[in-house]
């Protein structure tokens, strides 16, 4: 038998990678999957007024520091919600209004920065045990990542590949989803995620026995329900209306392969598990900007699945 821990969508929250890192000896796993969206989405500007004092909007909320200690606490703050903190004063503010380029670069040059953090940090961790972290970026995450993860010892990128996990069971693994509104930086038709999932299927030894670690739900699968929206992007009756957006290749490929597991994201609000035939489906869900840690502990046998229970941390 072999346990798995599988979190996804923890997006920039430092909290949530330390409490992932520890989750192998706390559940006693044998591996660590991490499923897509990795990195944050957003900037958060501490504006410098001189001397030690600092004023920063976070969540509609205005901050003014005047201590060292305040500062360190509230970037801590900003960091475990998984925003990046950026050091800045009034008139770079100004400049940067009518410089969106820099803008960019300033959020890229954030996003590496606490990446490699996060990387050096799973090398330290997990340095002297035998557990390995498999991901796949996400549709949120810039295809930069991939480089620094590729150079950790300890956080391996499976995009694209075929990772046995023990003598009986394999994993096929993409961070890719089928459109959103958003024109993230991994997405596309649903026909080139049709293509991409029979590569990997094709040279499955045992399909039956296998992990779907894909960050896209199936399509109806209720793992992929997430609020309706208008044309200009806003929540239909408040959020009320829920609608599938999962990836209707997902599920063909699930239909047609029925592996033991498929593990899923993406969809923040879609934590359950659900059967597609017999391969048993789940989406952990995420609640990274409240630092909660949610993930999904599996027991795989010999075709079929031991147990498994919904976790949250």
């Amino acid at each position: 038998m072999t346990k798995l821990f599988f979190a996804t969508d923890i997006h920039g929250s430092d909290i949530c990678w330390s409490k992932f890192l520890n989750a192998g000896k706390f559940y006693g796993a044998d591996v660590l999957l991490l499923g897509g969206d990795m990195t944050g989405k957003a900037v958060v500007p501490f504006l410098h007024l001189g001397g030690k004092k600092y004023r920063v909007t976070l969540l509609e909320q205005v901050f003014d520091i005047s201590t060292d200690d305040e500062l360190q606490d509230l970037i801590k703050r900003v960091r475990s919600r998984g925003y990046y903190p950026y050091l800045t004063n009034p008139d770079e503010i100004a400049e940067l209004e009518d410089e969106p380029e820099r803008v960019q670069q300033i959020f890229v040059q954030a996003v590496l920065k606490v990446m490699q953090q996060w990387m050096d940090l799973a090398d330290k961790k997990l340095d002297g045990t035998d557990r390995k972290v498999y991901c796949c970026p996400g549709n949120d995450d810039m295809v930069e990542v991939d480089d620094l993860v590729r150079a950790s010892r300890r956080v391996l990128l499976v995009e694209g590949q075929v990772t046995p996990l023990d003598g009986i069971h394999e994993m096929i693994a993409s961070g890719w989803s089928n459109r959103t509104p958003w024109n993230t930086h991994r997405e596309e038709d649903e026909d080139h995620l049709k293509v991409r999932y029979e590569a990997m299927i094709s040279e499955l030894k045992d399909p039956r026995n296998a992990v779907f670690n894909i960050h896209v739900p199936p399509y109806k699968s209720s793992l992929d329900e997430a609020p309706e929206l208008d044309k200009d992007l806003r929540p239909k009756m408040a959020g009320q209306a829920l609608t599938p957006v999962g990836s209707t290749a997902v599920r063909k490929a699930i239909e047609e392969t029925q592996p033991l597991l498929g593990l899923h994201g993406h969809i923040h609000e879609g934590r359950g598990a659900s059967r597609i035939g017999r391969t048993l489906c789940i989406n952990p869900g995420s609640m990274y900007e409240q630092g909660t840690l949610l993930g999904a502990l599996v027991t795989l046998g010999r075709n079929k699945i031991q147990n498994y229970v919904l976790t949250t941390g």
